[in-house]
């Protein structure tokens, strides 16, 4: 039996696809380096032998999936080739393994990994279903018909998939340390575009993604008329949102989502129009959207007293956005405290002036030093040209956290790509020892 190594094990996306062979019956192992990262707990769970890097992990009769972090000149690589072990980057192996499936491929600038955790929880109500999200969450079932991923456009690594579906929810400058423009952006887009092998299924309310051209159906979807599906008559709670559906302007049936926001009403719409083209029953797709709990990082809730603390990977103004509109969703009548870690130097150059827009939003901002990345250790800025143009915020440190007491009942936002839940475990303890 062919032994799966993973160089790499560790990394979101490899993570999660050592989860989906490990459940559909393979032999898999890694190796990565020491450092905790949470993407590492599930294959923990399931026993999966996890080494650190080392050339003489590499045996004959194995197959090698090295991630894409992971130059060629990598030991572990290196002594695959010396012994003739096949050797697969991370895309590729992913590429061809999803062949097996109706491959259901979810794209954009921002919610992918949100609605790949909802679409597969969703079409899973339905047929089994495997599916890769991008916060090192895997599943793989033996028997399974579907199967969901995450595509990321980062360095284009998205052209390695030939799906039969992608799903498209915008189209946005980011990742400027790689892409030179949104038109820039835009073009990987179209390139995958054509790589579809049934339907697009793209949200209508972009003006970049109306532009997108393929050889297969492009069904739009959206708030705004003239979309294939259209969100109407939207009610917001603070237990959610319901909303009703046409389908080319006929009514469809009217859904309920316990999620916030109307990032959350796109995504949804962009599942149910995905079950709706594949003939999954309207009454299946309602049952499940309700019962969805939500993916890791997005809008993790955990509360300490009076005090609602929110971790969310928000690392980009839109996103930011997103992430206040929620909490003023589900906590109307509470303060909205931001904290905030930018995610590398060129990213927060890049957007200064739209981070501190949608920062503004909040009730209340305090920034953390920027975190750098294995790429770009540092930059032309600090995080004091950010709090410069953000009038009352504040720079806050771990030791310097208990500066958040002085908002009571208040919805505190950890938001950021790097390592901002430091800052968050820092103040829940300070509040354990208050509770």
């Amino acid at each position: 039996m062919t032994i799966f190594h993973f160089t790499g094990i560790k990394g979101s996306g490899m993570s999660s696809l050592a989860q989906i062979l490990f459940d559909s019956g393979e032999t898999v192992q890694g190796s990565d380096v020491e450092t905790y990262y949470f993407t590492e707990q599930p294959l923990r769970d399931r026993n999966i032998k996890i080494l650190n890097f080392d050339a003489n992990n590499i045996q004959p009769g194995m197959t090698v999936i090295a991630g894409n972090a992971f130059p060629d000149s990598h030991p572990e690589i290196v002594k695959a080739k010396e012994l003739g072990v096949e050797v697969i980057r991370y895309h590729k192996f992913l590429g061809d393994y999803i062949k097996k499936f109706i491959s259901i491929a979810i794209t954009g600038a921002h919610g992918k990994t949100s609605t790949t955790g909802l679409m597969s929880h969703v079409v899973g109500g339905y047929k089994p279903t495997s599916y890769l999200i991008g916060d090192g969450t895997g599943s793989g079932k033996v028997d399974a018909s579907y199967f969901v991923m995450e595509a990321c456009e980062y360095r284009r690594h998205f052209l390695a998939y030939h799906p039969d579906y992608a799903i498209m929810t915008n189209i946005d400058f980011d990742h400027p340390d790689y892409f030179s423009s949104v038109e820039d952006v835009f073009s990987a887009f179209q390139e995958l575009a054509s790589q579809v092998k049934k339907a697009i299924i793209a949200c209508g309310d972009d003006e970049y993604l109306k532009q997108i051209h393929a050889n297969v159906p492009v069904i739009y979807y959206g708030m705004g008329e003239g979309n294939d599906f259209v969100a109407k008559n939207i009610e917001k709670s603070t237990e959610g949102t319901h909303f009703e559906v046409y389908v080319r302007n006929e009514y469809y049936d009217r859904f309920f989502i316990p999620l916030y926001g109307d990032h959350a009403i796109l995504n949804s719409l962009a599942v149910i129009a995905l079950c709706h083209y594949e003939g999954i029953p309207a009454n299946i797709i309602k049952e499940r959207l309700t019962t969805y709990g939500g993916v890791k990082r997005r809008f993790t809730e955990t509360k300490i007293g009076n005090n609602v603390l929110v971790d969310d990977y928000a690392h980009h103004p839109t996103e930011i956005t997103a992430t206040i509109q929620s909490a003023r969703q589900k906590y109307p009548d509470r303060e909205i405290v931001a904290i905030f870690q930018p995610h590398t130097f060129s990213r927060t150059e890049a957007f200064l002036e739209q981070f501190a827009s949608s920062l503004k939003q909040a009730d209340a901002v305090y920034l953390c030093e920027i975190f750098s990345s294995a790429r770009e250790k540092n930059g032309n800025l600090s995080i004091n040209d950010l709090a410069a143009i953000i009038e009352g915020s504040e720079v806050i440190r771990t030791e310097t956290i208990d500066q958040l007491l002085k908002h009571k009942n208040a919805v505190f936002l950890f938001m950021g790509a790097g390592d901002v839940h430091k800052f968050q475990e820092a103040f829940e303890a300070i509040l354990q020892r208050g509770a």
